[in-house]
């Protein structure tokens, strides 16, 4: 007599983990079919990635139970979840860029798979099975962000995978690559595997997944099957409170012109960077403008550039000003006294030193504000300078001399454009805002940002989102392999046309600038 398969592909059952300080799984249950695409929802410090390095394992739960396919197990680390048959491609991929796509498989998969040579025929065999074409003699970094995500789901796949995990797979890929990835992770699910999507963007989770389980504070909120929710009502699950969550923010004009890029281009050293083409840009008081691009098409460049980072020669100083100076020659403090904040891509490293504190970060930026006299760091005034901050952007920490890297991404996040903005600047360049972080933080820096731009502020915000940008961008455009396109207002535009853009697909680049 032969026993029914499982109806659940994996369970957990009331999975803990403490830190110190910190209770970030409090007794989770979850289930998950095969065949299923089941979201995992959250805002951020809610508990989704500790659970995810649980079940992946990375780390091990203090208390619970795992049970696969019927058998409770103790997965010890991601050998054996990959033995198991769980497979996780991470938010940041992890691939050598000088190496080929076959031989980057190879190193995931062992020897006993075979060389990189022998393993060729099975990457096309299953790249082209899954609709995910890739040449696997192609060297990483001559791959686009949707490519090497391919790269990394194939490399999943060639392991006979049950359980893929995907954490934040979007954030990085056009509309045309997110509409190629459903296809291909409906296509996995018809044949049985389970998937397990961790996202923000909450039309996509109501588009493509089955059920959704959404944690708060560490905890089982509820679940639900989002197709027959709204975003608003997933939004509430996840946050509780929906106040600006759902908010359209009407679309201005510009007055005077802030900044100007004039015919910008710049050669970039670095052998996997892009470089920059006659770049023509303007910024106004008062508007919000938004540069749209996959990740690596010149905007770590076009960033650097306008912070100050790197420089031009004296002769070229007018190719970038500011109020009508030049200012492409200067240094980041010299742009900053002029009236320009920054918020850059990377938040620990570069937008705050991990182990200071909070207090001490706000005054790296805000030096120039009276915070230091003949010298001397005015300790009380930085002091009350961090904890307004905190109290004006809901910043969740314990107190103002927390170390930076004990926050939360999205709360490190609101940190951050809170200093900037708390300083009132002429200009603020933002890179991906809302990078990764929940829909309540979204909404909070967002209405910042409006703010600013209604108090005369000039805005610029590099980013991958493209809802984001339609959200609050008042002129838009996209760049592609170092060259912009045109730049239109909002309103009359679309997501298509500005993902053609994304991809290269623009006539006469700026004719609308």
């Amino acid at each position: 007599m032969s026993s029914s398969p499982p109806a659940s592909r994996l369970e957990l059952h009331a999975i803990t983990k403490r830190y110190p300080g910190c209770l970030a799984n409090d007794a989770i249950d979850l289930s998950i079919a095969p065949g299923e695409i089941h979201a995992l929802l959250g805002e951020n410090g809610a508990g989704k990635s500790t659970l995810m390095k649980i079940i992946y394992g990375v780390t091990q739960p203090d208390s619970g139970r795992i049970v696969w396919q019927g058998q409770a197990v103790q997965i010890k680390d991601p050998a054996q979840a990959r033995d198991l048959g769980i497979g996780m491609v991470f938010q940041h991929f992890s691939l050598f860029e000088t190496l080929s796509v076959a031989e980057n498989i190879a190193l995931a998969l062992g020897t006993a798979a075979g060389t990189p040579r022998q393993l060729e025929p099975r990457i096309r065999e299953v790249s082209a099975r899954y609709g995910m074409q890739v040449d696997p003699q192609r060297l990483v970094h001559s791959l686009s962000i949707g490519e090497r995500q391919r790269v990394e789901i194939i490399r999943c796949l060639m392991q006979d995978i049950r359980l893929l995990i995907l954490d934040e797979p979007t954030s990085v890929l056009t509309p045309q690559e997110v509409d190629e990835l459903f296809v291909t992770l409906k296509h996995l699910a018809s044949e049985g595997c389970s998937i397990l999507f961790i996202s923000h963007k909450l039309g996509e989770v109501r588009a493509l997944c089955d059920t959704a389980t959404v944690l708060r504070g560490g905890r089982v909120s509820g679940q639900c099957i989002p197709n027959q929710c709204s975003d608003l009502q997933l939004a509430r699950l996840m946050v509780g409170d929906a106040e600006g969550l759902e908010a359209s923010y009407p679309k201005v004009q510009g007055g005077l012109t802030r900044l100007r890029v004039d015919d910008l281009s710049w050669n970039n050293s670095d052998p996997f960077g892009s470089s920059l083409s006659n770049l023509r840009l303007e910024v106004r008081s008062g508007e919000i403008v938004g540069i749209a691009g996959v990740a690596g098409n010149g905007q770590d460049a076009l960033l650097a550039l306008l912070s100050g980072e790197e420089r031009l020669a004296y002769g070229e100083r007018e190719r970038i000003t500011i109020d009508g100076g030049p200012v492409a020659n200067l240094h980041p403090d010299a742009r900053r006294r002029l009236g320009m904040a920054f918020v850059p891509a990377e938040r620990l490293g570069h937008g705050a030193v991990p182990d200071m504190s909070l207090s001490d970060n706000a005054l790296l930026a805000s030096f120039h504000l009276g915070l230091i006299d003949y010298g001397l760091i005015r300790r009380k005034k930085v002091l009350k300078l961090a904890n307004e901050i905190i109290r004006r952007f809901g910043v969740k920490t314990p107190d103002a001399q927390t170390p930076a890297r004990s926050l939360s991404g999205g709360n490190l996040q609101k940190f951050i454009l809170g200093r900037e903005v708390m300083q009132e600047p002429k200009l603020l360049i933002a890179a991906h805002p809302t990078w990764g972080v929940d829909v309540g933080a979204a909404a909070t820096i967002h209405r910042a940002m409006i703010a600013l731009r209604d108090a005369g502020g000039a805005i610029l915000v590099i980013s991958e989102d493209l809802d984001e940008l339609f959200q609050i961008s008042d002129r838009i455009g996209a760049l592609c392999s170092g060259q912009l396109s045109p730049l239109k207002a909002t309103a009359d535009t679309t997501v298509a046309e500005v993902g053609r853009w994304m991809a290269g697909q623009f006539d006469n680049p700026q004719a609308a600038a």
